[in-house]
């Protein structure tokens, strides 16, 4: 995930995007919706993002204090891009408009959560999704029923309030979890997947051995989360 674009950075985006030969300002007049609003929606995203990036920061600190091993490796924050909006929702037939964006488009804002080891992963979401003000919406578990390509993940869409000058706000955020070995597996594929000029021989074969990296990496995870409860099963010297 890329990091969190500034909202002039934003704005130089929108105003040089073109989609179906169409300026995004033409579109948007159409819409009879100006810049700004849409760069204030993106703001309430980020700023959800960070509020739940914040929540598991918190939590593996106080999980450190108990003399545990940090869980969380890494987290990274994105935001979607206007063009990869827009594209989403001409795909899905949606109209252009702020509300259709709120109501329709949940993965606009994304935390993703590196952990050592799965069961790291189902702990972190349990203590997580405690909190009173978090609302779980969707649960998507790829870990225990991987996709067909082999992708492993845990998806969360989750509801997080943030105050604003105009009052609270509730704002989706897609949460993505995933051990070591699944991101990694996950950053090549998406790499491989999307090189240009490949024939359609070489994507299928391609797939094949994507799939039985899948299962070597799967079968990693299974086999340090193994190492970890017999290394915590010792008493210490």
């Amino acid at each position: 995930m890329k990091e969190f674009k500034t909202i002039d950075e934003v704005r130089k985006e929108m105003e040089g995007l073109y989609l179906n030969g169409h300026s995004l300002p033409a579109i948007l007049e159409r819409f009879h919706v100006t810049a700004e609003p849409f760069v204030s929606l993106m703001t309430d995203y980020k700023c959800a993002s960070m509020e739940v990036e914040t929540k598991f920061n918190v939590l593996n600190s106080r999980l450190s204090v108990y003399g545990e091993m940090n869980p969380i490796e890494s987290i990274k924050s994105r935001i979607k891009s206007p063009e990869s909006i827009l594209m989403k929702m001409e795909r899905k037939n949606l109209p252009f408009d702020l509300d259709s964006i709120r109501n329709n488009i949940t993965d606009v804002a994304g935390v993703r959560v590196i952990c050592s080891f799965v069961d790291d992963i189902y702990r972190l979401e349990e203590l997580f999704l405690s909190q009173d003000d978090i609302v779980l919406t969707k649960r998507k578990d790829y870990i225990e029923s991987p996709k067909e390509n082999g992708y492993r993940s845990l998806h969360l869409i989750v509801e997080v309030p943030i105050f604003t000058e105009s009052g609270k706000r509730n704002v989706s955020v897609e949460v993505q979890m995933r051990t070591i070995a699944m991101d990694f597996w996950a950053s090549l594929e998406h790499k491989l997947r999307y090189k240009k000029d490949i024939s359609p021989e070489m994507i299928d074969a391609l797939g094949e051995d994507l799939k039985k990296c899948a299962l070597d990496s799967a079968d990693l995870d299974r086999r340090m989360e193994e190492v970890k409860k017999k290394l915590y099963s010792q008493p210490e010297v």
